[in-house]
């Protein structure tokens, strides 16, 4: 995907990455879930039954913009 264009500065290769999710209990990676938040008794989210997608994440050299995807599910 190193043609995708900035949608900020027009800069052409954009590099790929992804975005973090450090919490605890996570697997790494931060994914997509449709729907409002809705939040349990404990405060957390509910997510259960719902569809998780990956988030592709794509970062501008020139100017750090970043493009994020929804892709796959996860």
């Amino acid at each position: 995907m190193d043609t995708m264009k900035c949608a900020q500065c027009a800069t052409l290769g954009l590099e790929p990455g992804f975005i973090e999710d450090a919490g605890e209990h996570s697997r790494g990676y931060a994914r997509w879930i449709a729907g409002p938040l809705e939040r349990g008794i404990f405060g957390g989210a509910k997510r259960m039954g719902r569809p998780r997608w990956q988030i592709e994440a794509y970062r501008c050299p020139s100017c750090g913009h970043l493009e994020l995807f929804a892709r796959q599910p996860a």
